[in-house]
């Protein structure tokens, strides 16, 4: 489909995120210890743990945002945050942020813009539609509901071309139907080839996940398939049987 996702990635040898031996201190707490992945063209990895566990540390470090106090990230074979693997690697941060005094169609084409999308406009539409926000192109993001933001943000994320998305609890303020759209989005990005990373406390990313990467006080404590009874121990409640918001 013109202006899909699923033509914004691009084929790319693995691992497209390799971490190794990567560690975060803040003064005296330590945040991240040691930990080492891989992840591939093609993967959902769905990155589960409790509140505090340093899951939020380890995707701002290998967005490039955040310096480790030890160890390194490369993305898709560059160092993190460097200019290649900036280009590589798109994410959506748990709090979205804008500009609010810039449309969100302004926005979009920005953020195009920077990433040499040609012709944008049939992507920005694309993705405008499928998320519900076609009729709020002009509107600023001072007029949004939180739901709205949300999605506003995981539109900025998807318009430019990754290899690999890393998405900090994207679902939280969405409705069902924006849910299962979201979904779609991402199987579209896979199926082009992008890797996809997404921390999580959400049975239904978790059940839609290839892979699932526990993490709990900073370490890497499980790496595996995304079985619920194996992952249960990560949350204060029982995966299965959480309630849908």
């Amino acid at each position: 489909m013109s202006g899909g996702v699923a033509e914004l990635g691009h084929q790319a040898q693995a691992p497209l995120l390799r971490a190794r031996g990567l560690g975060r201190r803040y003064d005296d707490f330590v945040a991240l210890t040691n930990l080492g992945v891989e992840i591939g063209a093609g993967e959902l990895v769905a990155l589960v743990g409790p509140n505090g566990a340093g899951k939020t540390t380890f995707l701002t470090l290998a967005a490039g945002l955040l310096e480790p106090t030890s160890g390194a990230v490369e993305i898709d074979g560059a160092a993190a945050g460097s200019i290649p693997a900036r280009r590589a690697l798109s994410y959506i941060p748990d709090a979205p942020v804008f500009y609010e005094d810039v449309s969100l169609g302004e926005h979009l084409g920005y953020v195009a813009a920077l990433h040499g999308v040609e012709e944008p406009e049939p992507r920005i539409a694309f993705l405008l539609e499928r998320l519900g926000l076609d009729e709020w192109a002009d509107a600023l993001p001072g007029e949004f509901s939180r739901g709205m933001r949300q999605k506003a943000s995981i539109a900025l994320g998807l318009v430019r071309p990754f290899s690999l998305l890393l998405a900090d609890e994207p679902l939280d303020g969405l409705d069902p139907p924006s849910r299962e759209v979201f979904f779609e989005l991402l199987a579209e990005a896979r199926a082009a080839g992008a890797a996809v990373v997404v921390s999580t406390h959400r049975p239904d990313v978790i059940a839609a996940a290839s892979r699932c990467v526990g993490i709990r006080e900073g370490r890497l404590v499980y790496d595996g398939p995304p079985d619920p009874a194996a992952i249960e121990e990560f949350f204060e409640y029982t995966v299965a049987d959480r309630p849908e918001p």
